[in-house]
């Protein structure tokens, strides 16, 4: 990367990082349970509700019981659940239409990060009726305040209820692409551990490794604080304690539990110290290939981590100390080395492979490119790289 663009990079980080303490992040409060959900709705004056969420769910009947205990409470629910995997702008366009049509005034997020990222960008167009979702791509395009919304993750990985982002696939270019501003963290969360027990041991899996990416990219990243840190030094203790018990064991109500506050926690951490290449290249393989964001996102992050090298070696040991991988008089990198070692292992030990072979050669420099433009300047990665040094990662998740 030329000295010029890469000034400018680091300062644009500098600025935002400068910035943290002055701009309006706030965490989502805590709901445990329906009744203390139904109870803010109508704390909140809310009539006539949106739940956005996915034919899964529904056929799972896994909402039935909130639903039921909103109507018997006097709340129209609306209920929305085609959202797709890698959710696209038909997806709110549908979700949007259905909210006008029912006079809502509040929003459910039920699900996943595809459900959580739906929810918000449905809410962000009803904010702003006269723009796109593509004219609020990328940071502080909002701008105004949307519904109530309130997240309730099945899944103990996306974090998507504690963050300000929304990524969103374009349905006719494929395109994918995030929106970024404040009004979009969820005002609460309803962490309940019994929502997850019936999850299927690879989604257990890929989205405890989506918590776990998140944790990793937000401590070695260049703009963190003492609450990241900390934050992303919990996380991803707790994913290496619980996610393989919650993996073998579903019903496993503790391992559970841990695994969403896990995911919240990298959640908190990485909503304010962003993300890095790994989800960059993640993001691209999601939107060209559809390739579920927590299983690109296990393959890729130990070559990510590998190609930074001794740039993030001492991060790396503190991360290794704290979750109790290795002794604290093991050298930092021999340490950071085991540190990487045991992502492999965890990926190995859930059947998660090491390669993604979906991704054809002649779309590399394409995918690369992409990547580069939603990294560059906007993640404070510990090392920047260009296009053209993206695409080595590109051919190694390839052929692994």
């Amino acid at each position: 990367m030329n000295i010029f663009k890469k000034l400018y990079c680091r300062t644009f980080q500098l600025v935002f990082r400068i910035a943290i303490p002055i701009l309006p992040y706030h965490e989502p409060k805590i709901l445990t349970n329906n009744d203390e959900l139904v109870s803010t709705l109508l704390e909140n004056n809310t009539k006539s509700v949106l739940l956005v969420t996915d034919a899964g769910l529904t056929n799972l009947g896994l909402y039935n019981s909130l639903v039921d205990a909103m109507r018997e409470k006097g709340v129209k629910v609306s209920v929305y659940d085609k959202t797709v995997a890698n959710p696209t702008t038909q997806n709110v366009d549908e979700a949007l239409g259905m909210y006008r049509d029912n006079a809502c005034n509040a929003i459910i997020a039920f699900g996943g990060g595809s459900s959580m990222d739906c929810a918000k960008a449905t809410g962000a167009r009803v904010a702003r009726p006269k723009k796109t979702l593509g004219q609020m791509k990328g940071i502080l395009k909002v701008g105004k305040k949307i519904p109530l919304l309130i997240a309730v993750p099945t899944t103990a990985g996306t974090g998507s209820e504690t963050t300000l982002a929304a990524v969103i696939t374009d349905s006719e270019t494929r395109h994918k692409y995030a929106i970024n501003d404040f009004p979009l963290i969820p005002n609460y969360a309803m962490l309940d551990a019994n929502l997850t027990v019936g999850l299927p041991k690879f989604v257990t899996a890929t989205t405890g490794m989506d918590a776990l990416t998140h944790a990793i990219e937000a401590y070695i990243g260049r703009s963190t604080t003492k609450d990241t840190r900390q934050n992303s030094l919990d996380a991803v203790k707790l994913v290496f304690e619980n996610l393989y018990t919650a993996y073998k064991d579903g019903g496993n109500l503790e391992a559970r539990d841990n695994m969403l506050k896990a995911a919240f926690k990298a959640g908190a951490a990485f909503t304010k110290s962003y993300v890095g290449y790994v989800h960059a290249i993640a993001h691209s393989l999601g939107g060209k290939y559809n390739v579920p964001h927590g299983l690109a996102n296990a393959i890729i992050l130990p070559y990510v981590l590998k190609k930074y090298g001794r740039a993030i070696y001492k991060k790396l040991w503190e991360m290794g100390v704290y979750a109790n991988l290795f002794e604290a008089d093991t050298s930092i990198e021999a340490g950071a080395k085991i540190f990487i070692e045991k992502i492999e292992d965890l990926n190995k030990s859930m059947d998660i492979g090491t390669s993604i072979p979906e991704i054809k050669g002649e779309d590399i420099p394409y995918l690369a490119i992409t990547a580069e433009k939603e990294a560059n300047p906007l993640y404070p990665v510990p090392v920047l790289y260009t296009a053209e040094q993206l695409e080595k990662i590109y051919y190694e998740v390839k052929n692994g």
